[in-house]
């Protein structure tokens, strides 16, 4: 029985380029979408891409990748949104940031923080 926070296969990585309409592949969302199967909403930002995270060691429930076109480089941030039902006031609390990320990173800090695994 597999662990419910793996996925059955690896994808493969593509080494293509970014040109200036796509800054993921298609292999780069699957590895990011697919960690476990509990994430949700994801949002392409144009530059970016923002998701739901399910339950993790850390408390952040939400992550914004942002492609940095500049610099060839990505920048993390994990944080924690909370919505009051009672007052209608949404909170956001920065958990943590990391920024000149390079794309064969991306997997390694998102294990590193969340302590999720995109494969086996």
């Amino acid at each position: 029985m597999l662990n419910k926070l793996a996925v059955s296969a690896p994808p493969t990585y593509n080494q293509e380029k970014h040109d200036s309409e796509d800054y993921f592949t298609a292999d780069e969302r699957q590895t990011l979408c697919r960690h476990d199967g509990e994430s949700k909403d994801f949002i392409d930002m144009g530059n970016g891409l923002r998701m739901s995270l399910s339950e993790n060691k850390t408390s952040a429930n939400r992550l914004d990748i942002i492609y940095d076109a500049g610099g060839d480089l990505y920048n993390m941030r994990f944080y924690r949104r909370t919505f009051s039902k009672k007052t209608f006031e949404c909170k956001t609390k920065d958990i943590e940031t990391h920024d000149g990320i390079y794309c064969d990173m991306l997997e390694e800090m998102f294990t590193m923080v969340t302590g999720l695994y995109t494969h086996f």
